[in-house]
């Protein structure tokens, strides 16, 4: 079992920054795989980002791709998205999810645990 916290949304103006993070408590936090989806009104959740256990290898969608990057520390037990450049369709809901011992995914149904979400929402 492991509980997952994210922080670090809130309103930016477009073209702006934020890095959301999201804390892993429970079970070895370098034995999960890390994701981060979003969720707009209306939207199916889709994939943004993930990252290996390692940290050594990570994926990102097309739509964020040189924008957002994924990484982690796994001595603080923590996954980032560092999104820079943004814009109003990056309005949503972000979560983070983690799968156990699985390779890097973009289906939401392979992961084993989510978080709560954070709001993000890009004023243009």
């Amino acid at each position: 079992q492991v509980q997952l916290v994210e922080s670090g949304g809130g309103l930016v103006q477009a073209g702006g920054s934020l890095r959301l993070s999201c804390v892993a408590s429970g079970r070895s936090f370098s034995a999960y795989v890390m994701g981060w989806f979003r969720q707009a009104p209306g939207k199916e959740r889709e994939f943004v980002a993930a990252i290996t256990r390692s940290g050594g290898s990570t994926y990102e969608a097309d739509s964020v791709k040189g924008r957002f990057t994924i990484s982690r520390d796994n001595v603080k037990n923590t996954v980032y998205l560092q999104m820079n450049s943004l814009k109003p369709e990056d309005t949503a809901v972000y979560y983070c999810a983690a799968g156990y011992l699985k390779p890097i995914m973009t289906a939401r149904g392979a992961y084993d645990y989510w978080g709560q979400g954070t709001q993000v929402t890009v004023s243009s």
